[in-house]
């Protein structure tokens, strides 16, 4: 599509009854999302260690032990279609982390862009701003969303700042909304992006790109 940030391979369209979100892989300068596969257990549990990010206790990012059944249960919400997990690859070709779309809603065009860790070598840079502009972009124009959500845990402070600087605007707040693999009860706060906002966000995103020195 013109004027997109890189360029999607295998971009798909809604056809008869076949899924609404489908694997496809977005690649841009910065950042290459992938279908999260089996292949990725190991390299996924390398880059949770940069930063030993499954020690946050708000977030759900898999330690080295747990990956297998971390891209199982992933590949599982694909199977029902309730979710696209893709791994998260940098300019070189590593794997930082992991993204995906969730609560798919085909029926009334709304999908969710979260469950989205990085290796915290590569967190606040450029690489967070292209992922995301890849998967709005995708989200917005190929499959014709009418809103994309972001949700957070109330206590996740930095990445509600980071969901805020992308443009999205702050829903509410869904309370006692999860229950935490500690048994704590997580209140969930839910921001989103409109298609009536894509293309001012979409300018947004990008002028971030160029300026390298103020990534998201």
């Amino acid at each position: 599509m013109p004027g997109a940030p890189g360029h999607a391979e295998g971009l798909t369209m809604t056809a008869g009854n076949s899924p609404w979100v489908k694997p496809v892989t977005l690649a841009g300068q910065h950042v290459r999302l992938e279908p999260l596969a089996l292949e990725h257990v190991e390299t996924l549990g390398v880059a949770a260690t940069d930063g030993d990010l499954w020690k946050l206790w708000y977030t759900a990012v898999p330690s080295p032990d747990k990956a297998q059944t971390y891209v199982e249960t992933a590949l599982a919400q694909r199977e029902l279609g309730k979710a696209m997990a893709f791994v998260v690859k940098d300019a070189q070709g590593a794997v930082v982390g992991s993204t995906r779309y969730g609560n798919i809603d085909a029926d009334n065009r709304r999908v969710e862009i979260g469950w989205t860790w990085y290796a915290a070598s590569v967190q606040r840079t450029a690489l967070n701003t292209e992922a995301k502009l890849l998967l709005l972009a995708h989200a917005f124009e190929t499959l014709g969303a009418i809103a994309v959500e972001f949700r957070t845990s109330w206590f996740n402070h930095r990445s509600r700042n980071a969901i805020a600087r992308l443009g999205a605007k702050q829903d509410g707040v869904l309370r006692n909304h999860m229950i935490m693999p500690d048994g704590t009860r997580r209140d969930t706060v839910v921001f989103s992006i409109l298609d009536s906002e894509w293309p001012a966000v979409r300018k947004h995103l990008q002028y971030k790109l160029d300026e390298p020195a103020t990534p998201a």
